[in-house]
């Protein structure tokens, strides 16, 4: 009996799906179809001038995307939802990949909520990277080792060179510390570390008071004065909230900051609103992996942060580069397993593979990816100063300092705390 040439395709088709070898047709397939990319970001509450930067930046980079071509010749189209609670946060990740069918999913900027998440990556063998939030509590890995998610570099960098920094310029010029940093993991983790970098260091110095201000309190008062009373030489702050400038004003208000040295390693994240009218020029101020008035700053930065103070009469922080750096990531790797398999599009463990080693030039500089799924990338610090054309502070262009995260993370698989009583830091 005769078959019709249009009949045949059809049953072909559909013998295919059920009877053919997983991604036989799907190369082609999958070339007409856009690649979606999941975001989980804060847009709202205390954490949303990162995540509002993050988007904005993945935004960004895929409009230089699309009219690049694409990823291995398709379109990115972006599906963006909110992070929030940890349980709320799993919920809309397992939406984007069961019902949206996202190729890929990035962001992530709590901790907690990284930690959560991180099994769940796993299991569902969709490939993740957090934009920061690295998963561990304390700092002990919960995941020690990973196939799907990859995440960013350790959150103690940024509190391990701003201690450099303190004893590179300040030795002998302090001794009452004092500390206020939010009372979870990450604010435990600095300040320890910090503490523990001058005692590698032989810093003469005396702990004289420790405030933990729960995550989101926006009433700091009562901190400012227990400061006030300690009388501290220099205040180390992990603050990074909305909280921070809030914060600022209140130690302004008090005089604590007169004549006070100020650590402040993630100051950057609510840069544009830390100003002059309450926070001090000469303190240790951290930009992460992205200073947006850069001098030395690359020309994907300089586009970026034109576009983004033309369109939004504002100024990016670090999780821009984040975002940037990981959708880049994506990229890179997709098209280096393409290029493994002739052009055919990789499958997801593929993709993982080829993230290995990767390097990419980021916003803010050189990234790459380690054998453990953790970030590389370039870390900036220094001065402020009110020398500028902004309302707000900005770096001493003559006192920057730029570290790669290589000299300031663990290794994988070691301890924290016995790595840093080891460690050859460059001072």
């Amino acid at each position: 009996m005769s078959v019709s040439r249009r009949k045949f395709i059809k049953s072909a088709a559909a013998v295919g799906a059920f009877a053919l070898p997983a991604g036989v047709f799907a190369p082609a397939i999958a070339q007409n179809k856009p690649v979606r990319i999941g975001i989980l970001a804060p847009r709202t509450g205390i954490a949303a001038a990162p995540g509002i930067s993050g988007i904005r930046a993945t935004e960004w980079a895929v409009e230089k995307i699309n009219a690049g071509g694409g990823i291995g010749g398709r379109k990115v189209e972006l599906v963006i939802d909110e992070e929030t609670s940890p349980k709320d946060t799993i919920e809309r990740f397992e939406k984007l990949v069961q019902q949206e069918k996202v190729d890929s999913v990035m962001g992530i900027v709590s901790t907690g909520v990284g930690l959560a998440l991180g099994p769940v990556v796993e299991e569902s063998r969709a490939l993740t990277i957090y934009w920061d939030g690295t998963t561990q509590d304390g700092v002990d890995e919960k995941l020690p080792t990973t196939r799907f998610l990859f995440r960013s570099t350790d959150n103690e960098c940024e509190a391990v060179m701003s201690s450099l920094l303190v004893i590179k310029h300040w030795k002998g010029q302090f001794k009452r510390v004092a500390g206020i940093n939010p009372d979870y993991s990450y604010g435990r983790n600095n300040m320890a570390a910090f503490i523990a970098l001058l005692k590698r260091f032989n810093i003469e110095h005396e702990v004289v008071a420790e405030q933990w201000p729960k995550v989101g309190t926006m009433e700091l008062t009562s901190h400012v004065a227990a400061l006030k009373a300690a009388k501290p030489d220099l205040i180390f702050s992990s603050l990074l909230f909305a909280d921070l400038p809030v914060f600022m004003k209140q130690a302004f208000a008090s005089d604590l900051t007169k004549e006070t040295k100020l650590v402040f390693p993630a100051a950057g994240w609510q840069h544009t609103l830390m100003k002059k009218d309450f926070t001090p020029a000469g303190m240790i101020f951290g930009h992460n992996t992205l200073y947006f008035d850069n001098p030395k700053a690359n020309a994907a930065q300089k586009e970026f942060v034109a576009w983004y103070a033309d369109k939004y009469k504002d100024y990016p922080n670090w999780e821009a580069d984040r975002a940037y750096f990981s959708i880049m990531s994506y990229k890179g790797a997709v098209e280096a397993a393409m290029k493994a398999k002739s052009g055919s599009w990789p499958a997801t463990a593929d993709v993982a593979g080829a993230m290995v080693g990767l390097e990419i030039d980021s916003l803010g500089g050189k990234g790459s990816w380690r054998k453990d799924h953790i970030a590389d990338q370039t870390f900036v610090q220094g001065f402020s100063t009110h020398d500028n054309k902004y309302d707000f502070v900005t770096l001493d262009p003559a006192r920057i300092e730029t570290m790669y995260s290589a000299d300031l993370q663990k290794p994988a698989g070691a301890n924290f705390w016995e790595w840093l009583k080891t460690a050859q830091f460059k001072v």
